[in-house]
């Protein structure tokens, strides 16, 4: 039985996170992966992998995407009616693959390597670790939004099937209840967070981590303050999804150093802004 929206927004509201929720349809789905290739063609896969930042204010999909009324009935079931659209990204891992002993070790690649495909040193000579691949380390979303008034509800819309292999979502259920812990800067190569932070191994309890697999075209949604990270994709397959963030009206931006992220796309997407706290900017769509 699927359940209704307010058994969602309980099970949110209790753990921190829902996941598997039907999103969109295959003829929504296949609009929005061949989008995202004339992306990739256009910027390239290195700019694409983490750097589409906002585009839902220049692309008419995009924005569709950020105001699906699926994902917005969720939305708003959490944060109530006036819901802000704060930030998007694109975030991709891209297939890692293993170059052979002779590449990593400085000789000539193999010619067959597709032109303009992503490759990451999974074990350099002698060695059998992934410490140089792209992941997330454990964090809280909140530590880089600076606002108050409000949560954040941050949701990943799978363009791609998402599983263990390929770098699943995984999140602490029921963290965000221990409010904002600290984070420090991060050790371990490959951090994909721009501010390179992570939350200490000794404030963690990484046994009660869950995974939350995706089909493409649905998504997952968790609260800004819930822990969650990602390991590499270590798979042959893309790991694509669209993160869109949201905040209810009542929130406002704050000047706070530890938390400098500024706020230049903010869209009204449901209900009226009775603070006008954000600027509503309004999309020049192509």
């Amino acid at each position: 039985m699927t359940p209704s929206l307010t058994e969602l927004c309980a099970t949110y509201c209790d753990r921190g996170f829902l996941t598997g929720v039907p999103a969109l349809d295959p003829e929504e789905l296949e609009r929005a992966t061949e989008g995202f290739s004339r992306l990739e063609r256009e910027f390239g896969l290195e700019y694409a992998q983490y750097s589409l930042h906002n585009v839902h204010l220049k692309y008419r999909w995009v924005m569709s995407l950020a105001t699906h009324p699926k994902v917005l009935e969720l939305i708003k079931g959490i944060l109530g009616p006036n819901v802000i659209l704060l930030d998007s990204r694109f975030i991709c891992k891209y297939p890692t693959k293993q170059k052979s002993h002779e590449a990593a070790c400085g000789k000539q690649q193999n010619s067959s390597t597709p032109c303009g495909e992503l490759q990451y040193h999974s074990a350099p000579c002698g060695g059998q670790h992934n410490h140089r691949l792209p992941f997330v380390a454990w964090h809280q979303d909140i530590r880089y939004w600076g606002f108050e008034g409000g949560s954040v509800a941050s949701v990943w819309l799978a363009l791609d099937d998402v599983d263990r292999e390929n770098g699943v979502l995984q999140v602490i259920p029921g963290s965000h209840h221990q409010g904002l812990l600290p984070h420090i800067a991060s050790s371990r190569m490959g951090n994909m967070l721009t501010a390179n932070q992570e939350i200490p191994d000794h404030l963690l309890n990484t046994s009660e981590a869950v995974e939350c697999p995706l089909q493409a075209g649905q998504m997952s949604v968790h609260d800004g303050l819930t822990v969650h990270g990602s390991e590499p994709n270590l798979s042959t397959r893309r790991r694509c999804g669209f993160v869109i963030r949201y905040v209810p009206s009542s929130a406002y931006p704050v000047q706070d150093p530890d938390r400098p992220r500024t706020f230049n796309a903010t869209v009204l997407v449901s209900g009226v802004d009775e603070y006008h706290h954000f600027p509503n900017n309004a999309p020049n769509l192509q």
